[in-house]
């Protein structure tokens, strides 16, 4: 009798837990910490934020008399369900595999299966669909959830630089500078606020850098040739190049105002691969995700944002 191989693999609740974190926590944005993330959302999270006016403190007496004004802020993040399906023929990527398996590939750390294999890829492309969303997402359009660029352009309370333009390296000191101008004094000096830019911004910010070594004032008089990667700071506030931001984007806010919410310990979270040879007699096999996810801040006159 001929070997028949099987390679249907699922896994549900905790089980899908490590394919899931995979596609969702090791985007730009979340693996280097940029934003807070709650990963065992059931239903919904509410994000609160307290603020008390100057008037809380007084002189002593021996009385008790209530002073001041505490304010409660509340947002709340409900992370949106959403699936992956996918049809692949088995003998292409089996090959593909083989072929890493043996080490006849780039790959330094080759998967211990075959469903690591095929899971790692998929986990890939919902990363880089999930950093897009984060901060670009639209709930209208399919496979996306609302990001933080989109709810900031509906949210009066948001602080909006008024003078926008394409950002390059002639203008975006400038342009830097009309963000930090914005930035509320209570936030200003904190240790978790960050500028959110895009990648053409960094590189703008980098090639003006280099620029003022021509005057022997630039980063080490080192020209273009400064930059390695470097922590990047602009007027004293900590520079995160979002790989999810499109084009002359920019947000300022703190850390602990941003959140991403997700269930990945939730029953309904599954990730399966299945070998259909068993069932229709095909050489596919199908990859099926259910997950959730979505994002929220907290207080949005705590937001400056810059939108070309």
């Amino acid at each position: 009798m001929a070997t028949t191989t099987n390679i249907t693999s699922s896994y549900a609740g905790e089980a899908a837990a490590g394919f899931l974190a995979a596609a969702l926590l090791e985007g730009n944005t979340i693996a280097k910490g940029g934003i807070e993330v709650l990963q065992n959302i059931k239903y919904k999270e509410v994000m609160q934020k307290l603020a008390t006016d100057a008037n809380v403190i007084k002189n002593g007496t021996c009385d008790f008399t209530p002073t001041g004004q505490v304010d409660i802020t509340e947002r709340i993040l409900i992370p949106e369900e959403f699936q992956v399906n996918l049809e692949f023929c088995t003998q292409k990527w089996l090959d593909s595999w083989e072929a890493i398996s043996m080490g006849y590939s780039a790959y330094n750390n080759p998967p211990k299966d075959f469903t690591a294999y095929i899971m790692g890829h998929v986990a890939k492309m919902v990363s880089a669909s999930t950093e897009t969303n984060i901060w670009e997402g639209v709930n209208s359009t399919e496979g996306q959830f609302d990001g933080f660029v989109p709810l900031a352009l509906a949210d009066s309370s948001v602080l909006d630089v008024a003078s926008h333009a394409a950002v390059t390296s002639a203008n975006v000191v400038e342009k830097l500078g009309d963000i930090v101008d914005l930035i509320p004094s209570t936030l200003y000096g904190k240790d978790d606020l960050h500028i959110y830019i895009s990648q053409n911004i960094a590189r703008a910010y980098v090639r003006a850098l280099g620029g003022f070594a021509a005057t022997n004032s630039g980063v080490d008089a080192k020209s273009h040739m400064w930059y390695g990667d470097q922590a990047l700071t602009f007027d004293g506030v900590k520079l995160f190049v979002a790989n999810g931001l499109n084009d002359d984007t920019a947000m300022a806010t703190q850390k602990s105002n941003l959140f991403f919410g997700c269930g990945l310990l939730n029953d309904q979270n599954s990730a399966k691969l299945i070998d259909m040879s068993q069932t229709t007699g095909s050489q596919n096999f199908r990859v099926i995700m259910r997950y959730t996810a979505g994002i929220q801040y907290a207080i949005g006159s705590e937001i400056v944002l810059y939108h070309a």
